[in-house]
């Protein structure tokens, strides 16, 4: 079996992508742990971010912001974390590098095991309206 993350990136139409560049794609978790949370990824595949070279591994940094941003602005979130697990000790579930945006709500309490499974339209309006903030 393949990567799922690279299957993704291989077929983007598969994903509900919120942001696209020659390198990196952002798309929404399908087992999010708060509503909007979204993985970015490198296109080329690395297991690990000590895979990466410094170059490739700031150029994947430096557009988390942005995509953060229009994630805050999407959903209507307070606050977010970001999260970036290497290996299967550090319960980094697909061996792909992904940088997680995980959107905070004030008054929610965020249970991390409690992931749900939202519906495909449900995120696809949530994808367009935080692709409408990039």
């Amino acid at each position: 079996m393949g990567c799922t993350f690279c299957e993704i990136v291989k077929d983007a139409g598969k994903g509900h992508i919120i942001y696209e560049d020659d390198e990196h794609l952002a798309f929404l978790d399908l087992y999010p742990i708060t509503e909007g949370h979204s993985l970015v990824v490198p296109k080329r595949h690395h297991e690990m971010i000590t895979d990466m070279s410094p170059d490739d591994a700031g150029r994947l940094f430096s557009i988390v912001p942005s995509i953060a941003r229009a994630v805050l602005l999407g959903t209507g979130a307070d606050a977010f974390s970001l999260g970036q697990n290497n290996g299967r000790a550090a319960r980094q579930i697909v061996p792909h590098v992904h940088v997680h945006i995980i959107p905070r709500y004030s008054g929610r309490e965020t249970v991390w095991t409690s992931r749900g499974m939202p519906e495909a339209g449900e995120l696809a309006g949530l994808a367009s309206r935080i692709r409408e903030r990039l």
